[in-house]
């Protein structure tokens, strides 16, 4: 297992690269939410960056744009991802540019968040988004490229189900151990054992379950949250997982810097 940083697609991404190899990352995840980035010049820096600096795309977080997006528990199933019919249709498409730049950079992995995909699997909105995934996949398979469903928003019981009513043999698991307690899913260590034959990314990030109904859980550095990582790491080698162990901690500056630091550390050390 390679140790990654998602980081988020700006003007500059060629300093952003240099920065992770001299830090000593092998690889690295991709986040765009602007379309205007999406274009044959920018492909073309992207790869000439991971060229120069050996650090590999392992994948591209596809973002969506346009209508709110509330990040909770009362507004977020109505305003997240491609659930809410008002916003499906667009968000897939915004999607679908993002899966065509990870193309042209040669990256196969996309990964998104779907959003609060209902329990009932006879609920009008799963079953639409079911048909708009089955769609998206199979653009996508037509090229060699998985569609990944970032883990948070839906149950590991949920998950497995869409990807088994999908049915397109492309369809992934982008595990962010933390998502899932944020959420207050599940914990990622059982979760493993409801999807772990899926997973092909990772976001390597802690936190803590929500404290009341509205909010969710805060997010931690590594080792200051509920996420058994031990545990969690000897269950992906279990599984026979190889892919990229990728860092995300989602707050900015300095602070940033020094816990993507203690976290490649300590997890060097599990590994």
């Amino acid at each position: 297992m390679k140790l990654g940083v998602f980081i988020t697609l700006g003007d500059e991404v060629a300093p952003k690269m240099r920065q992770l190899r001299e830090l000593g990352f092998e690889t690295c995840m991709l986040s765009c939410w602007d379309p205007a980035l999406f274009t044959d010049e920018y492909a073309e820096m992207v790869k000439r960056a991971s060229a120069e600096t050996g650090v590999e795309v392992s994948a591209v977080w596809a973002g969506w744009y346009g209508g709110p997006g509330i990040w909770d528990f009362i507004s977020g199933p109505s305003t997240l991802g491609m659930v809410p019919p008002a916003y499906r249709q667009k968000r897939s498409e915004q999607f679908l540019a993002g899966a065509d730049f990870a193309y042209r950079i040669g990256v196969t992995d996309v990964i998104t968040h779907v959003g609060f995909m209902p329990e009932n699997p006879h609920d009008p909105d799963y079953i639409g988004t079911i048909a708009m995934l089955r769609y998206i996949a199979g653009i996508l398979k037509e090229r060699g490229q998985y569609f990944l469903f970032e883990t948070g928003q839906e149950t590991p019981v949920v998950l497995l189900r869409a990807i088994e009513d999908i049915g397109t043999g492309n369809i992934g698991i982008n595990l962010d151990t933390a998502n899932l307690i944020l959420y207050g899913k599940a914990n990622p260590v059982d979760a493993l054992d409801v999807f772990g034959k899926y997973v092909r990314n990772t976001h390597m990030k802690d936190g803590c379950y929500p404290t009341d109904g509205r909010h969710l859980g805060r997010e931690t550095p590594l080792g200051e949250g509920k996420v058994d990582f031990p545990a969690l790491i000897a269950k992906l080698k279990a599984l026979g997982y190889t892919g990229p162990l990728t860092i995300e901690r989602e707050i900015s500056g300095e602070q940033q810097l020094h816990d993507i630091l203690a976290a490649k550390a300590m997890l060097e050390k599990l590994l």
